[in-house]
């Protein structure tokens, strides 16, 4: 048997305690870094996240799935457009 992840498993990207403009600027940056298709998980703290990420999601061409909020943690959970 493998170890290795589903194929259309989530790659975590924790952004906990970093600022305004960095959760975004780095999930951006990781987005284009997943081949078309893929799929992010980002958490982070920033209060400006629940506006910012979902933002830049749309700038992206991506697609937002799922955003929660547990306490100070955002979580959002995007797929790279198949194209």
């Amino acid at each position: 048997m493998s170890d290795a992840p589903p194929p259309d498993a989530p790659i975590d990207l924790d952004l906990s305690g970093l600022k305004c403009p960095l959760p975004a600027l780095r999930t951006r940056k990781a987005l284009r870094g997943l081949t078309p298709g893929g799929r992010l998980r980002v958490t982070c703290t920033d209060p400006l996240a629940g506006i910012d990420i979902p933002h830049a999601v749309r700038e992206e061409g991506a697609a937002l799935e799922a955003q929660e909020r547990d306490g100070a943690a955002f979580r959002f959970l995007i797929r790279r457009s198949p194209i």
